[in-house]
């Protein structure tokens, strides 16, 4: 057994004993791991009224790219599943606490992980408070899900970095363009979309 793959079973387990400890605590963070992405989607939408009701261009674009990086680093996130193909915790280690059904999918990176990082950077162009509690829920996220018995600790790691990677340098990218397109789009009937004023 490799170093890191010691360790990254020395590291679940850690974990995973804690929830045996915490029965107290299956109920919330099971619901968390399963549905806390619509928190998420809550957040994305709370990012794109804040910039539209300080109607600047910059913070606009930056909002309508947070969902669309998003999408993008799930996208990038599954061939480099596949090209890994790490299998879940609980097809490897014996006697594990799982809270959540099984999957048959890769483990590394998280797409729970991927999805929370890429908001959580995406908002944080866009507005910093928001950009920190979704960076708070996006830790929580990554927590649960390795509490649940879904994965790793080094796959939520990878996959917030990924998440957060992808949806700041596309941004950086794009954003010229992304904020030509809005102001072009501020002559059109599409106005009230982009800004409150």
């Amino acid at each position: 057994m490799s170093p890191l793959q010691h360790f990254q079973d020395w590291s679940f387990r850690q974990v995973n004993d804690f929830a045996r400890a915490t029965g107290w605590l299956h109920a919330p963070v099971r619901l968390w791991a399963e549905y806390g992405v619509v928190l998420f989607a809550v957040l994305l939408l709370a990012g794109w009224w804040r910039a539209r009701a300080a109607a600047d261009p910059v913070r606009v674009a930056s909002a309508l790219w947070a969902p669309l990086g998003m999408l993008l680093a799930i996208g990038v996130n599954q061939p480099v599943g596949n090209a890994v193909g790490e299998r879940r915790p609980y097809d490897v280690l014996q006697h594990v606490l799982v809270l959540v059904p099984r999957s048959t999918d890769f483990s590394f990176p998280s797409d729970h992980a991927v999805m929370a990082g890429a908001v959580a950077a995406g908002l944080w162009w866009v507005d910093r408070r928001l950009g920190l509690v979704a960076g708070l829920a996006a830790v929580a996220m990554a927590f649960a899900r390795v509490y649940v018995g879904a994965h790793y600790p080094l796959d939520v790691v990878a996959g917030l970095a990924l998440g957060a990677v992808v949806t700041s340098l596309g941004l950086l990218a794009l954003r010229p363009l992304a904020v030509r397109l809005v102001l072009a789009l501020e002559r059109t009937r599409l106005r009230p979309l982009l800004s409150a004023s």
